[in-house]
């Protein structure tokens, strides 16, 4: 077992909600995915990936967490820890919001809230890795104090990895 704390799994701001996933996203979450345009995955094949979601979450304590509008009730993305290209002490941020959301500040909204539920874990340091053609993710990491530490080569293009230090 880890050192860690677990990861709160319901998280508020101002505009939004992040909570665990439930049957109800695996639509919106198809549609989200069919906006990078690489395809439709089907709701059934989401829901397998949204089961393995909650059953890494239960191992690891961390957790990618849907993002919906205080207001509006509405799914816009999600946000959350994951292992990715790094490790379980030092969990990458992750985030992806529909089109329609970009621009208004959710993301950063959002990114601010899994970081200081990071700091409630214990950690000291979260990775992030973003394509370079990817200015506005970029542009939300640095608000949140990342800094760039390198840049790989991978099939779909070079990837920029930044790094924060947590407190």
């Amino acid at each position: 077992m880890t050192a860690y704390q677990t990861m709160p799994f319901h998280l508020e701001t101002e505009r939004l909600i992040l909570r665990p996933w439930a049957a109800s996203d695996a639509a919106d979450f198809c549609a989200l995915l069919s906006e990078r345009g690489k395809g439709t995955p089907t709701v059934e094949h989401i829901r397998t990936s949204m089961g393995e979601l909650l059953t890494a979450t239960a191992t690891t304590g961390i957790a990618l967490l849907p993002i919906q509008r205080r207001d509006e009730g509405d799914f816009i993305g999600y946000c959350g820890l994951i292992i990715g290209r790094s490790t379980l002490e030092e969990p990458e941020i992750a985030y992806e919001l529909f089109q329609r959301a970009h621009g208004r500040g959710y993301a950063t909204e959002a990114a601010g809230a899994v970081l200081d539920a990071a700091i409630a874990t214990g950690r000291k340091r979260l990775w992030s890795t973003v394509g370079t053609w990817n200015t506005p993710s970029l542009r939300v990491l640095e608000k949140l104090g990342f800094e760039r530490d390198h840049v790989s080569t991978e099939d779909n293009g070079e990837v920029v990895w930044l790094t924060r230090s947590l407190p």
